[in-house]
């Protein structure tokens, strides 16, 4: 009997007790559903949520991967155990060393991140006797993505419980939420414990253990590992080049420094048609915006170096597309299909303005100098509105149209 039978088998135990939907969650996720649908019009397509899903999944796996890498390659440089790589092909980037300490300090985060959030899911399943979605695959993934390498993973585990709850299912599970709960994940972090989400400490493997040790006495030389937004923030000079901002050879979030492995996640996103390539180009023409119009500021004479806005204001405005979290979040936060604009008008709306808030809050808040997840939490709370009066315009075109042709 092959594993597909004794599946069934085993089902039909379950069907009509509590534990179903949880049976029947894991029996979903290995197999399509004997269900079909009966009578009406339908459309016949070969994706589903759970193939939708995985494909997200897979245009993330890159940067997974490569954040491992990254994550022992920058405790290594930091020790200087280590020469600079020299590129993204350099010897001393790829190496197995590095793999070994990013997968030991990555792969919990994936592990906690999951198995935190799919026990929520399914408990939330069991009490209220519907199936278990698929829509925290995705999540799941996402957040160790967007978090430090080092955060403690009895944070990430509170946040994660938080996330799911509030962020989606008080609104009634996946498809009802109004905000993303991966960035609803991230909210809490950073509001709750500041100094794990912010500083030049936490983004190197290491560096907050090696800071602890010599506040205690020991005779050790002190970590920086400050990203490129803090270093503009201070109105400091920037030891990266611009290849290793675009490579992703620099300290930040596990899988957000990598700027070329996510524009291929974009290409296969918007081949795929899952994420929204309107979404996609309007965050990055409004990003683009904000910064061009803080550089004429700048230009003008308007603000002076001594300000403490002025080394963000300053930054070439095409620069903030390689610098930070804001192409992720265009890439994959913003393009969310729940908690994004449906109107295609909508989303050329939606997506200007998220990056066009996102760059305002990066250079307006040096004290955390990132702004993208703020700016998409916010328009997620906007999108629907937007898409009225989207619809609500077209309604009053059609019916002048309408008015002439019966005039």
């Amino acid at each position: 009997m092959g594993l597909k039978e004794k599946l069934h088998k085993i089902k039909k135990k379950y069907e009509g007790k509590k534990m179903a939907p949880a049976f029947n969650a894991i029996h979903t996720f290995l197999y399509l559903p004997n269900e079909t649908t009966h009578g009406g019009t339908h459309i016949k397509v070969a994706d589903d949520l759970k193939r939708t899903m995985n494909t997200v999944i897979m245009a993330l796996v890159p940067c997974l991967i490569f954040g491992m890498f990254n994550a022992g390659y920058q405790h290594y440089l930091a020790l200087g155990e280590i020469e600079s790589a020299k590129g993204f092909l350099g010897a001393s980037f790829w190496t197995m060393d590095n793999f070994i300490v990013g997968l030991t300090q990555v792969l919990p985060l994936v592990v906690v991140s999951y198995g935190v959030g799919l026990a929520v899911e399914f408990l939330f399943a069991v009490l209220k006797g519907h199936e278990v979605e698929e829509g925290y695959l995705v999540t799941g993934m996402l957040v160790p993505l967007i978090v430090p390498v080092d955060i403690p993973l009895w944070m990430l585990a509170v946040a994660v419980i938080f996330g799911v709850v509030i962020g989606k299912e008080v609104f009634g599970g996946t498809g009802m939420n109004i905000l993303n709960p991966a960035l609803t994940i991230r909210a809490f972090l950073f509001f709750a414990y500041p100094t794990w989400m912010s500083g030049d400490k936490v983004w190197v493997h290491g560096a907050v253990e090696r800071d602890q040790m010599i506040a205690a006495g020991q005779n050790l030389d002190a970590i920086s590992g400050e990203t490129i937004l803090g270093t503009y923030a201070a109105n400091n000079p920037v030891d990266y080049s611009y290849w290793d901002m675009f490579w992703g050879i620099i300290p930040g979030s596990v899988g957000e420094t990598s700027k070329f492995l996510i524009i291929i996640g974009a290409l296969f996103l918007i081949f795929t048609k899952i994420g929204s390539w309107r979404i996609i180009v309007s965050t990055l023409i409004g990003a683009l915006t904000m910064g061009l119009i803080f550089n004429g500021v700048v230009d003008a004479g308007w603000i002076g170096e001594s300000s403490k806005f002025y080394g963000l204001m300053s930054v070439p405005f095409w620069q903030h597309l390689i610098i930070g979290s804001i192409l992720f979040g265009a890439v994959y936060m913003a393009t969310d299909p729940v908690t994004a604009s449906q109107t295609n008008k909508g989303k050329w709306i939606y997506g200007f303005l998220i990056g066009f808030i996102s760059i305002m809050i990066r250079v307006f808040n040096p004290a955390y100098p990132e702004g993208v997840f703020l700016a998409i939490l916010l328009m997620n709370v906007f999108a629907p509105t937007i898409d009225h009066y989207v619809v609500q315009g077209n309604v009053k075109k059609r019916m002048k149209r309408l008015k002439v042709k019966t005039a």
